[in-house]
C-alpha cells in the first residue's frame, strides 16, 4: 500500500457480501487504498453492540481468486475497532459504512449498525460516514455511487470536527433528479413498530416484528424532511448523549432532594 494515498476503511451491517458494500468500493476506488473489515453475517439493527465474551474471528475472503476483505465474526462496531487497532498498516484516513439498503432517519440512527459503524470511528477519532439509501426492495444503488464519491472528497479534502460522524441519506432517484445536499439534524420520530402476532404448525405463539412509516415532521431542516423532497441529508452525530438543553430543569429538580 501506498504511504501517499488516503487509506480508505470500508464496512457495513448486511455482511461482507452485500451489493451495497461493493458499490462502496466502486465510488471510492480510485481516491485512496481500500480495505475492507465487514461482518461475515447480516448484522442488521444492532445497534452500537460490540463482542465481549466471545472471539471475534477473521476470515480473509476473496472473490474471483483475489483477496476481497476481512470477514469478521462480530458487529459492525466491531469490524471498525479491529481493523482501525489490529488490521491495517496504519490508521485509516476515513472509514466509510454501508451502501444500506433503507434510510437511517430519526432515532433509528441508534439501532442502526451502519451508522453504528461511523459513530465507533468518531471515537477513534477517523472521520466516519454511513451511506444508506433511501430504497429497501432492489435498491439501484448506481444512483448512490456518484455521491459517495463526491462527498468522501470532500472528507479527505476538509476532515471532520473531532468525535463527529456523519448520516447520510440518499434519496432513490437517479443523481440528475437529486435537489443537492443538505445538512441536517436528526428528526426525533422513527417508524412505528407493529408486533404481527402469530402462531406456529405446533401452535407455539410468535411474533415478528414489523413497521409504518414514521409520523410526518415538516421542518425542512430535519433529515427525514430533506430526503422526501429530494436533497440528500447530511446529518453530524455526536457521541455525547447529554441532553444538555435539559439540565437546568433538572439542576432545579434535584435541589429538593
Amino acid at each position: 500500500m501506498s504511504i501517499t494515498r488516503p487509506l480508505i476503511l470500508l464496512t457495513n451491517d448486511d455482511g461482507i457480501h452485500a451489493e451495497g458494500l461493493r458499490r462502496l468500493q466502486q465510488a471510492v476506488s480510485e481516491l485512496g487504498d481500500i480495505v475492507i473489515s465487514a461482518p461475515e453475517s447480516q448484522q442488521s439493527a444492532v445497534g452500537h453492540s460490540i463482542t465481549l465474551y466471545d472471539p471475534i474471528r477473521v476470515h480473509e475472503i476473496s472473490v474471483d481468486g483475489s483477496f476481497y476483505g476481512y470477514g469478521i465474526s462480530g458487529t459492525p462496531a466491531d469490524a471498525v475497532k479491529l481493523a482501525v487497532q489490529a488490521l491495517l498498516p496504519r490508521r485509516p484516513d476515513v472509514v466509510l459504512s454501508g451502501i444500506n439498503n433503507g434510510a437511517n432517519l430519526g432515532f433509528n440512527v441508534l439501532y442502526s449498525g451502519t451508522v453504528s459503524a461511523a459513530t465507533e470511528a468518531a471515537i477513534l477519532n477517523v472521520p466516519g460516514l454511513a451511506f444508506s439509501f433511501a430504497q429497501k426492495k432492489d435498491p439501484p444503488f448506481r444512483w448512490a455511487v456518484p455521491h459517495v464519491t463526491r462527498l468522501t472528497k470532500w472528507i479527505l479534502e476538509k476532515g471532520l470536527p473531532p468525535g463527529v460522524a456523519l448520516s447520510v441519506n440518499i434519496p432513490a432517484l437517479p443523481p440528475e433528479e437529486v435537489k443537492g445536499y443538505k445538512l441536517t439534524r436528526q428528526g426525533i420520530s422513527g417508524t412505528r413498530d407493529i408486533y404481527d402476532r402469530r402462531e406456529d404448525p405446533r401452535g407455539n405463539l410468535y411474533f415478528w416484528l414489523t413497521e409504518e412509516n414514521p409520523p410526518h415532521e415538516v421542518d425542512q431542516n430535519v433529515d427525514m424532511v430533506a430526503l422526501n423532497r429530494g436533497y440528500v441529508s447530511v446529518t453530524p452525530l455526536f457521541n455525547d448523549l447529554t441532553a444538555h438543553s435539559k439540565k437546568e430543569i433538572l439542576a432545579e429538580s434535584l435541589e429538593g432532594l
